[in-house]
């Protein structure tokens, strides 16, 4: 296999919305470049990018793959990414290491909500785009309409360099408007093409989108401009080299048009990715620190100091883990040390390989630019750097955003909880979007994902990959429980049974403190009443007390204890009697000052476009949130709430109903607020119903 570097390689992100046939296209990209020998996804549901066990029986793509191709001495590096929202954290990733985005749309759908969040992510990291009008072959396909949406949402950059021959199911062709040739394609989906005139009833057509392509181009530079202008138009040679310029500098967005499933655009797409898009020498520049924390210019020669980036982990069946990176400067060399700069420790480098789909072809080295494998490594992860020790650079990786929703898991049986935490903590390295934790209170263990089915995929393949059962539930809102006024309370406990009794007496005041404020104790014993060997008894007492709750078993907050005074007898008192007459005193207590609960409230921002805000506040309004304020972006609106947790716990399919999958949401905990007391008789029973005893409750209410 040939070593690349530099102008030799492009890595292109396959980018866009579920069910445009981004993983379809690759696949053909792959057959028509003679990298493999199957088209499409075939029976079993298989395609070169979508090898998870999930993903085939789901037919869609579920993580990032990488893929490549030689074609004309160059080779190419082909991300293919799911387009589901809860899995945009994968096309993300891939967008940081690939030097530009395809970003398909389907010519019935057009413009859709993944379609513009992953536009946004390539305009944050600064990539070329280039668009592909897909499924041009089915009913209701139109190349015209889509390239409409299209302008409308992205602008008049967005131009046209191919036109398609035919509509729907006799769609058989391409117009290359650079090159003025007609490209038709069999029936038979071989991707053979066929390079001819262009057919006389779309010649004027052909004639009349090319003038515009070339006056776009002439637009971006003057000494172009005054070519056109002196010439009536451009050169060849000066149409493609402008157009390869103005698509590096994001000036054009030229869109190509494709049916995958048939075959149809893909030698076209292989000869558009090499003749306009960048190479890694031309690309944007890369976003990294030295150990000081002073940004770092990166050498891109292959003789320079060695610098690569882990964007992605998966675990294989035979090679176990392995790890997907870019190699950003240098060159990497199989079975080499280096140092994992983001950690700050040596580490071994076994075989490097390339990656297609699951298949692995070792190799010597892998030069900067280039995207590989490795497996087995001892302590990396997904986002840290692999470097020269001399050269100790970091390089940026993405940001993951928050989990959106939480389930409490549970294994189904005792052998399996012990392998639970390893397996989940093996899938984390696979997809760091997922969180798995302890509430400390409910005592559950949580696990947080992007979404209902990004959770459920995660308990997939805990069966089907680590042979873990699990069971899902709501988590349990963490209430708390205080008191709303100040209560004098008397602790008593006296038991007599031949020899030594037991005896202690104590005296509190116990008194609300502000939110937040959790629990103090104040001795205020004075002349001895109870020796000093026992006060602290008294507070442990309190303490066992208040955490096993008084209303509804929820822990008591935000109140402070004055001991005021008690009795103690020489032989009787212990620390043991002292302990018992102080959780005596706090029951008295929570009942003289009014008990209630407490409910935590999150901070909610909700983004979405500009026509769901009013229904979005409509259903807030019902789930008792606050609206605190609306910011206004383009077509984008942001919503900022407070919210009861108790509230929030299904709010994600809402959300997705309510904004037809085009609004997000994140959510971090705020403060606790008293439940309104209508809510809490129904916690209380619930309580009661589920754990039996709190008898204090109805004496508290």
């Amino acid at each position: 296999m040939k070593v690349y570097s530099g102008s030799e390689l492009r890595n292109v992100a396959v980018v866009g919305h579920n069910d445009t046939g981004k993983t379809t296209l690759v696949s053909q990209l792959l057959f028509n470049a003679g990298a493999t020998t199957r088209q499409g996804r075939i029976e079993d549901g298989t395609t070169t990018t979508d090898f998870d066990q999930d993903e085939i029986e789901r037919k869609h793509s579920i993580s990032a793959a990488v893929a490549f191709a030689e074609w004309k001495n160059t080779k190419i590096n082909l991300i293919d990414t799911p387009g589901f929202g809860i899995f945009l954290m994968e096309a993300r990733s891939a967008l940081r290491v690939a030097d530009s985005a395809a970003v398909i749309v389907s010519g019935v759908t057009g413009v859709e909500v993944t379609t513009e969040k992953v536009w946004k992510f390539a305009e944050e990291l600064h990539l070329p785009r280039i668009l592909i009008v897909n499924k041009l072959d089915r009913e209701r396909a139109s190349f015209s309409r889509t390239l409409e949406a299209l302008q409308k949402k992205f602008g008049k950059n967005v131009v046209p360099i191919q036109l398609p021959i035919g509509e729907e199911k006799d769609f058989k062709g391409v117009i290359d408007l650079v090159a003025m040739k007609a490209h038709l394609y069999p029936t038979d989906g071989s991707g053979k093409v066929d390079v001819t005139e262009i057919p006389a009833d779309l010649k004027a057509d052909a004639d009349e989108w090319r003038e515009k392509l070339i006056e776009k181009v002439a637009e971006g530079d003057d000494t172009l401009m005054e070519r056109f202008f002196d010439q009536g138009g451009l050169s060849q040679e000066e149409l493609m080299d402008g157009l390869h310029r103005e698509v590096s500098h994001h000036q054009i967005y030229p869109v190509l048009c494709a049916s995958a499933s048939h075959n149809v655009g893909g030698h076209a797409i292989l000869d558009a990715f090499l003749s306009l898009l960048p190479s890694p020498e031309e690309s944007k520049q890369i976003e990294g620190v030295d150990k000081n924390g002073a940004a770092v210019t990166f050498d891109r020669r292959p003789e320079a100091f060695p610098s690569a980036l882990v964007f992605k982990t998966f675990s294989d069946p035979f090679s176990g883990r392995v790890s997907l990176f870019r190699v950003f400067s240098g060159t990497l060399k199989s079975d080499s040390t280096y140092w994992n700069t983001t950690k700050d420790h040596e580490e071994r480098v076994g075989k490097l390989q390339l990656i297609q789909g699951k298949q692995q072809v070792a190799v010597p080295e892998l030069r900067a630019g280039d995207i590989g494998a490795v497996a087995k490594l001892k302590d990396v992860h997904t986002g840290e750097t692999l470097a020269a020790k001399e050269h100790a650079i970091v390089l940026k990786h993405i940001e993951y955003p928050e989990a959106a929703i939480s389930f409490a898991i549970e294994a189904k049986t005792r052998g399996d909880e012990d392998k639970l935490s390893t397996a989940i903590a093996r899938i984390i390295e696979e997809d760091p979007t997922i969180r798995f934790a302890r509430d400390e209170q409910t005592k559950e263990f949580l696990i947080s994902g992007q979404g209902q089915l990004h959770v459920e995929i995660v308990v997939s393949k805990l069966k089907k990959k680590y042979g873990v059962d699990v069971i899902l539930h709501p988590p349990k809102v963490p209430y708390r429980e205080t008191i709303t006024k100040a209560a004098d309370a008397h602790g008593r406990h006296k038991k007599q049974s031949g020899g030594h009794g037991q005896f202690a007496d104590c005296k509190i005041t116990m008194e609300p403190l502000p939110r937040g404020g959790d629990f103090e104790f104040v001795d205020e014993i004075f002349g001895g009443s109870i020796p000093r060997q026992y006060i602290p008894a008294v507070e442990k007492g309190i303490q066992d007390a208040r955490r096993k709750g008084f209303l509804a078993g929820f822990p008591v907050v935000d109140f402070r204890v004055r001991l005021k005074d008690g009795q103690y007898h020489d032989v009787d008192s212990s620390e043991m009697a002292f302990k018992i007459a102080g959780s005596l005193a706090f029951q008295q207590a929570m009942e003289a000052g009014r008990a209630t609960l407490l409910e935590p409230i999150m901070h909610v921002d909700i983004n979405a476009p500009s026509e769901y805000v009013g229904d979005l506040m409509g259903d807030l309004n019902s789930r008792r949130g606050r609206v605190e304020g609306v910011d206004a972006e383009e077509d984008q609106q942001t919503v900022h709430a407070r919210v009861p947790l108790a509230e929030m716990l299904t709010y994600g399919s809402t959300l997705r109903s309510i904004t037809q999958g085009r609004g997000s949401f994140h959510m971090e905990f705020s403060h606790y607020e008293e439940v309104p007391r209508s809510l809490q008789e129904k916690i209380i029973a619930e309580q009661k119903k589920q754990h039996g005893g709190g008898d204090h409750a109805a004496a508290a209410h």
